[in-house]
């Protein structure tokens, strides 16, 4: 408990001793001038560099040989020429028909019939 209150005294003595300020005491006597420090030696300044070797320029590529050209394509032949077609068949004569039979004679009526042609 004693270092408890110690700390505490402590913090407060500090916190307030930022709350006064005093007036400030004559000023004191100004001190000597030192003296100037000697100047050193310039260094030497180095020798410019030569300047490099300019690259060789590279070989041009050599130009492809050119492509031979195509061959004219073969002219088509001629088609055959299609045969005649067969000629038809004649048709047959048609049958001759057959004769009517004879009518009787006697009292009624005669019907006469012409054959077909």
């Amino acid at each position: 408990m004693k270092i408890a209150h110690l700390i505490a005294l402590t913090a407060t003595a500090l916190s307030l001793s930022a709350c006064f300020t005093l007036p400030a005491g004559p000023a004191g006597p100004q001190g000597a001038t030192g003296d100037t420090g000697s100047r050193g030696v310039s260094g030497y300044t180095g020798a410019t560099g030569g300047t490099g070797a300019t690259g060789a320029t590279g070989a041009t590529g050599y130009t492809g040989a050119t492509g031979a050209a195509g061959g004219a394509g073969a002219t088509g032949g001629t088609g055959a020429t299609g045969d005649t077609g067969a000629t038809g068949n004649t048709g047959d004569t048609g049958a001759t028909g057959a004769t009517g039979a004879k009518g009787t004679t006697g009292g009624g009526t005669v019907v006469v019939i012409p054959p077909r042609q």
